[in-house]
Parts: structure tokens; sequence; C-alpha cells
């Protein structure tokens, strides 16, 4: 990149590659306060946790003055994202199925490369697509262990199962076009303090009605998860729209990669996992496929 666009350009671009870090943190987290408060429960006490710190630190938008689109379709959009996701995982039956759903799910850093070249005009050579094919295969490989992904058992338990996958995948698209949404319609507004609101709102009527696993007993991991989880989610929201408005969507979009392979770094320490010789390749895919679509935008990226 030139100097004078990464003028223009680094700094939000630095702010919204915190976002993949702290979503990489967050999968952890989040798995612990499910455990702990159960699904309406933790996601309550989650988006709550955000919305306060976001509150003192972003504030709220101006929805005066904020582009008509963005908030009637762009911010709805982002919430129908985040509801979709979890709904996702929580109608899973758990093991493999929860892995594939959130292989579906990770299908959003693809689309959104996509809808910046469909929509907001970013130009990129050829071999931006096979930068993206690299890096989703590294995923792949990050998701299915050293047993592989079965094909046979993924069509299996999609036909028993097909609403997980479907709401996955609607997640996918609907963060994709938000991320592409923010960039065209932002107007350097960021909605995450309201997002996180109304989440709230949503998993609080959950709460209500009975909709959602049963809570337990929280133990002091539980505690710690939800409020630094809520933190941590916050923070990441925030950053990815700052990122989005004002930084290099494709770069952001190709660095988001990674978070799968956060994700699995940070439960080393969190959670006690063992990483895999599979886990290491992927992340040399993920790695080799980011580079490659980074070399295929940077020299003509447009604002």
């Amino acid at each position: 990149m030139a100097k004078g666009r990464w003028n223009q350009t680094g700094p939000a671009t630095a702010i919204g590659l915190l976002a993949p870090v702290c979503w990489g943190m967050s999968v952890s987290l989040v798995r612990g306060i499910a455990e702990n408060f159960g699904m309406a429960q933790g996601q309550f006490f989650l988006y709550l946790i955000a919305a306060v710190s976001l509150y003192f630190t972003v504030g709220l938008p101006n929805f005066r003055t904020m582009n008509r689109k963005y908030l009637f379709i762009g911010i709805p959009t982002a919430v129908a994202s985040g509801l979709t996701f979890v709904l996702a995982i929580f109608t899973s039956d758990g093991g493999a199925q929860t892995l594939e759903v959130g292989m579906v799910n990770y299908l959003w850093p693809s689309l959104t490369i996509l809808f910046a070249v469909l929509f907001n005009g970013v130009k990129g050579r050829w071999w931006l697509w096979v930068g993206v094919a690299v890096a989703l295969y590294g995923i792949l490989r990050i998701l299915g262990g050293d047993a592989g992904l079965s094909w046979s058992g993924f069509c299996e338990r999609f036909a028993h199962n097909p609403i997980s996958y479907v709401l996955a995948l609607a997640a996918a698209l609907t963060w994709a076009g938000f991320s592409s949404m923010t960039r065209a319609w932002g107007e350097g507004h960021n909605p995450s303090t309201a997002l996180f609101m109304i989440d709230t709102t949503i998993y609080g009527l959950f709460w209500l009605f009975g909709f959602g696993a049963s809570a337990a007993t929280p133990d002091w991991r539980g505690i710690v998860s939800v409020v630094v989880g809520g933190i941590v989610m916050g923070s990441a929201y925030a950053c990815w729209a700052h990122g989005m408005q004002r930084g290099n969507i494709t770069f952001l979009a190709t660095a988001s990669y990674f978070t799968p392979a956060l994700s699995c770094l940070f439960g080393v320490f969190w959670l006690g996992a063992e990483l895999t010789t599979s886990f290491w390749t992927g992340v040399a895919l993920v790695i080799s496929g980011s580079i490659l679509c980074w070399s295929a935008t940077s020299r003509r990226f447009n604002r």
C-alpha cells in the first residue's frame, strides 16, 4: 500500500484488526457463559455488559443524522446476524454438527470480500479468489481436526436437522451484508451500542418467556467469562464498524480468517485445549490464503 493511502486507511484498519482478536477470545468465553448461565440468561448478561461498556466508551449514535438506509436496513441486518448465529448453535445437535455449523458461519469473510467487489467498488486481481479458497480450506482443516470432516456424515446430519445450517448461512450472509452496508451507508456512525441494547432486549424476552436452556449455578469462571466476554464482544463490534467505514475492507475481511485459529489458541489458555497437527496445517493455509488476498487487492484498493 502506498504511504499516502496508508495514512488515510491505516489507523482505521489497525483498529478494525482488533475485532478478529476479540472474536477469537469470545468463543471460549461464550462457551463458559453458556455452561454457567444457559443460552438466554447467558446471552442477556453478555450483551447487557457489552451495551453498558459501549455506552461509556462509544456512546449512542445520532439517529437523526444517520443514513435512513443504515438505520432501517443496516442495523436490523446486524441484529439478525447475531441472533441467527446463536440460534444456529442452540438448535444444533452438538458434536460434529456444531462444528459444521461453525464452518458454515465462517463463510462470512469470503462473502464480505465478494460483497465488497460487487457493491463497494473494490477491485482485485484474479488470484484473490485463489487466496479465498486456500484460506477456506485452512478453516476446514482447523475445524475438522485430525479426524477430518465427513461429507457423507454432513449430508446425513443436514437432512436430519437442516435448520441449524440454514441459520448459520443466514448469519454469514447478513454479517457480510452489514459490513458492506456499513461501508456504503455508515457515514462515520458507530451503531454498536444500539445493536447490543437491542440484543439485550431480545435475549431478555427469551429469558422471560422461558426460551433457552435452564441456568446452572455459575462458578467463578462463568462470572469472569460473562464480564470479560461482554467487554470483548462490545469492543469487537465497535472496532469492526470503524474499520469497515474507514479502513481497508478487503484486508480486514481476509484478516478475519484468523478468527478460528485465534479461538483455538485462546482455548489452550482458557479451556485447556490441545492443538493438533491439523491445526498448525490449517493456520499455515489461512496465512497463505490471506497473503494472496492481500497481494491481490493492496495496490488497487479503492475507498
